[in-house]
């Protein structure tokens, strides 16, 4: 049997609501982006940088960079359950999953460190 141990919390309905909510942030934040891009066609640096330097824009992107972390874990998170389990792995099962989900965490968090330091310029 599977721990909940390094899932996003201990209800199953609040994973699927993760995953739901950060996939309209994501969605809104696509097509934010593929509009303005749209149009704009000629868009120059000054534009993009004028863009990103007004605040609801740098928020909107944290917050959608938030939302891929949240949404990239659960779903992470999901496959290595479902996937790296006794029945397949066999007594390694424990070591791999934790394994995978360290390097998964550690990689999230490392975007999303790079990510704010790109947004906000630290």
């Amino acid at each position: 049997m599977v721990t909940n141990v390094t899932n996003l919390s201990r209800s199953g309905l609040y994973d699927w609501m993760v995953q739901r909510v950060s996939a309209i942030v994501l969605a809104a934040y696509v097509v934010f982006m593929l509009g303005y891009l749209l149009f704009h066609p000629g868009l120059t640096y000054a534009e993009w940088t004028q863009l990103f330097s007004s605040t609801w824009v740098r928020v909107f992107s944290l917050l959608a960079l938030v939302s891929l972390g949240a949404h990239a874990w659960v779903g992470m998170w999901t496959i290595s359950t479902d996937y790296l389990t006794e029945q397949t792995l066999g007594s390694k099962a424990v070591v791999v999953r934790f394994a995978f989900q360290a390097l998964c965490g550690i990689a999230m968090f490392a975007y999303f460190v790079w990510g704010i330091q790109v947004l906000w310029g630290l």
